[in-house]
């Protein structure tokens, strides 16, 4: 099953050019769809405006969201799809702090910079596969820079430190979820802990990439967690590898 992928952007020569990002990050590219604006893009989604996009027979695996449209913004779109199993990555020219968090908050697997190199947006996309996320040099310094400054993240809750009765009502909710995780969601986390890659673990499946890429997605919000060393330290500390 080839990957499908989904552009969208109303710049026609910025779709092209990153409609040969895409073909150069990928083998495995079965089709591109590309739309220029929301109405367009939700349209081929199959949902209103202000709905939620529901997965279709054969789901686009890989969506590139531009952030402003003619009819609209990005973030509209990326808060449609929070049900949607797609990779959600945002392609614009805006690497300001109003973009940048706003676009994370609303789902963005990914932050990508148009104006950045070819090589550099091919090399980007392909972390996807290694479960990375793709982040523009300049966008992955700011983030670096923020944290070490310590500032809190735009729209960011504060810590709720309420002792050991809180640990013990976290342990009790990740065993629970825990208990949902399927049968092959297991089997990936099982190879994550290990260090495998989502490619490496595809072969050792036999599943496509995207699949496991999707498990991923799933295992990480029923664990509660955002990243691989997450899910392998509470994976190894709950006794479920």
């Amino acid at each position: 099953m080839a990957v499908k992928v989904l552009i969208l952007e109303d710049n026609p020569v910025a779709r092209g050019f990153l409609c040969r990002v895409v073909r150069e990050s990928f083998s495995d590219v079965g089709g591109i769809t590309e739309a220029s604006d929301l109405e367009s893009v939700r349209r081929i989604l199959g949902h209103s405006a202000g709905g939620r996009a529901s997965p279709q027979a054969e789901p686009f695996q890989l969506i590139l969201v531009d952030l402003e449209l003619p009819d609209g913004s990005g973030l509209e779109l990326l808060t449609e799809l929070s049900q949607y199993p797609a990779t959600r990555i945002v392609t614009t020219l805006y690497s300001d702090d109003e973009h940048l968090f706003p676009a994370l908050q609303c789902g963005a697997d990914g932050y990508l910079l148009k104006e950045d190199r070819f090589e550099v947006l091919v090399e980007e996309l392909q972390k996807i596969v290694r479960g990375q996320p793709p982040l523009s040099p300049a966008i992955a310094r700011r983030l670096l820079t923020h944290f070490r400054t310590g500032d809190p993240l735009p729209g960011a809750q504060p810590a709720n430190h309420t002792g050991a009765s809180a640990s013990s009502s976290a342990t009790v909710l990740v065993a629970s979820e825990h208990e949902r995780l399927t049968p092959r969601e297991s089997e990936v986390l099982t190879y994550l802990s290990k260090g495998f890659t989502i490619k490496e673990i595809a072969a050792l499946m036999g599943i496509k990439w995207f699949t496991v890429n999707d498990h991923i997605k799933s295992i990480y919000k029923k664990l509660n967690v955002s990243s691989r060393a997450e899910a392998a330290v509470l994976a190894s500390k709950q006794g479920l590898v």
